[in-house]
């Protein structure tokens, strides 16, 4: 296990805890920094922004060996998207970097590091829509040809292990949107630091529109098939898509949207409010009601148990304050605690599922009453669910994090890969970097992402297998009078210890996808294992 004193490893599920500020830096006009050098992969750019925050005037370097921001958080173009798997499945080796062994002193040891990030896996594409004269296709707007230079302004790469890629898993029967290339942001986005501002006004329904929306018939076949859409239109309109590697939401009072307002970077991005929250239960998709008003005019929920569900939602805003309560239970799983508290097992479903979104057999009552808190106190900030997505993809947020760090005078190097890092034998720390052109960059701190390192140095290091899938549809998992909705749907396990199945459906307001599609994003994980 590597141990430094001045080297910081991080996985990509690093601690927002660590993080404050950002770095006023300088660049150097020498290849000594003061501050830190950082390469590979770091996740939202946010340990090099910001955990060197009261260190004001050092000197910051960023060395990447992809051609593109973000690393496993970027987001992609489809075309971006396609050329970026067809890379990654050549499993072509990089080009020959200089000699390095000379560099290193008689009081110096190296540590080697990879020339390719393998913790992605399984990377598939499956497309079940009609690829008809989807021959010499070009997306609009290309410039450029190169598998390395297609991707979107806001790159990214998938996380940990993949299952699927990208897959257009439905016949894509919708309007086609108008054939410029420029999309216009629409009304009703948000700047970080204006609260209570409801979000989305034309995405937005109340509980009893959603009621009157499940009974909407489906449109009849004859005028779907009029609207079909064919693979190579998808590529046409191609640049219309932002996809995430790693889409996540984030609540609306976390730690990183505190941070992005804090340190100003929220101005170089815009938000949308997610409008739904969803749950599954007995093969149906349901909408979850949040907020007080959408308890009590829910038509799904009996008078009795809505008393039921606010006074334990209550409870669960201050439970901190009333430890009897469930000091017997401490040791029990939330859902067994969840049993004993007078609930319905219709409510008991959706709190554990919908609203806390944690395990049915291995979170402790302690972490599922914190988690159910932590959703309640983040309702209402932005809009009616706790949730905020950024427009044009996950992938907006390390390069903002990217841009501010550039203003002070942050240095980042591009397709610039790292051999090895050289450690002092006396002191254990690390006293420099050899590049891919054999050039020694010293520096007082680094900080490495963990897919940089052997599976030997990281043999004590824990690990979580996620499975991730992109899918492009014609329609909502719930239909609804408007077409502009962002949900977000728990599947429960079908078998008791198996993983939930997260989805996040995008409408094409958050400039990720084309008018008239929808993209899915559904995340599975599995159980923790060890690397090495």
């Amino acid at each position: 296990m590597l141990s430094l004193d001045n080297c910081h490893i991080f996985n990509t599920s690093v601690s927002i805890k660590f993080i404050s500020e950002l770095i006023p830096s300088r660049a150097p006009s020498s290849s000594y920094f003061q501050v830190s050098c950082l390469f590979d992969n770091i996740p939202n750019s946010l340990p090099l922004l910001q955990s060197w925050k009261k260190r004001s005037g050092q000197c910051v370097l960023h060395v990447d060996s992809r051609s593109y921001y973000g690393g496993n958080w970027a987001s992609f173009s489809f075309s971006g998207l396609l050329s970026w798997i067809k890379e990654y499945q050549e499993k072509r080796d990089k080009e020959e970097w200089a000699t390095w062994q000379e560099l290193i002193l008689e009081t110096e040891e190296a540590i080697a590091l990879r020339k390719k990030d393998q913790t992605i896996q399984h990377v598939e594409v499956i497309c079940y829509a009609s690829q008809e004269s989807d021959e010499h296709v070009e997306e609009l707007g290309v410039v450029q040809k190169n598998p390395t230079s297609v991707t979107s302004a806001s790159s990214n790469d998938p996380l940990d292990s993949m299952g699927t890629a990208c897959s257009d898993t439905s016949e894509l029967t919708a309007q086609l949107s108008e054939p410029d290339t420029a999309q216009e942001v629409p009304k009703g986005d948000m700047p970080l630091g204006n609260e209570n501002c409801g979000g989305d006004a034309e995405c937005s329904q109340s509980p009893l529109e959603q009621e009157k929306a499940e009974n909407v018939p489906v449109e009849d076949v004859d005028s779907t098939k009029k609207n079909r859409i064919t693979y190579s239109q998808i590529v046409k309109e191609g640049r219309r898509f932002n996809i995430d590697l790693t889409s996540k939401l984030l609540y609306s009072r976390g730690l990183l949207i505190d941070l992005l307002i804090k340190s100003n970077v929220s101005r170089y991005a815009e938000f949308k409010s997610v409008t739904r929250i969803l749950g599954y239960q007995e093969g149906n998709v349901l909408q979850v009601p949040c907020s007080r008003a959408d308890v009590f005019n829910s038509k799904k929920l009996s008078m009795v148990e809505k008393r039921m569900l606010m006074k334990f939602l209550t409870f669960c805003l201050d439970y901190e304050q009333h430890h009897d309560d469930y000091k017997a239970y401490e040791d029990c799983t939330f859902s067994e605690y969840l049993k004993t508290q007078r609930l319905t097992p219709n409510l008991q479903h959706f709190v554990l599922h919908s609203i806390a979104m944690v395990s049915e057999t291995s979170t402790s009552t302690l972490d599922g009453l914190r988690e159910t808190r932590n959703f309640l106190q983040c309702l209402g900030r932005y809009g009616n669910t706790p949730f905020l997505f950024p427009l044009y993809g996950q992938g907006e947020m390390p390069q903002c994090f990217c841009r501010m760090c550039a203003v002070f005078g942050g240095t980042y190097c591009l397709n610039h890969a790292v051999q090895c890092l050289v450690v002092d034998k006396g002191s254990g720390k690390c006293k420099a970097i050899i590049d891919q052109c054999g050039q020694r960059i010293s520096a007082k701190h680094f900080i490495v992402e963990d897919s940089c390192l052997s599976e030997q140095t990281c043999s004590n290091v824990t690990y979580r297998q996620i499975l991730r899938a992109v899918l492009i549809t014609d329609r909502s998992v719930l239909k609804a009078d408007s077409d502009q909705q962002i949900s977000v749907l728990t599947v429960p396990p079908q078998e008791p210890g198996s993983a939930a199945i997260q989805v996040i459906e995008l409408c094409s307001s958050t400039m990720t996808c084309m008018k008239g599609t929808c993209k899915h994003s559904m995340i599975v994980y599995s159980l923790y294992f060890f690397r090495g």
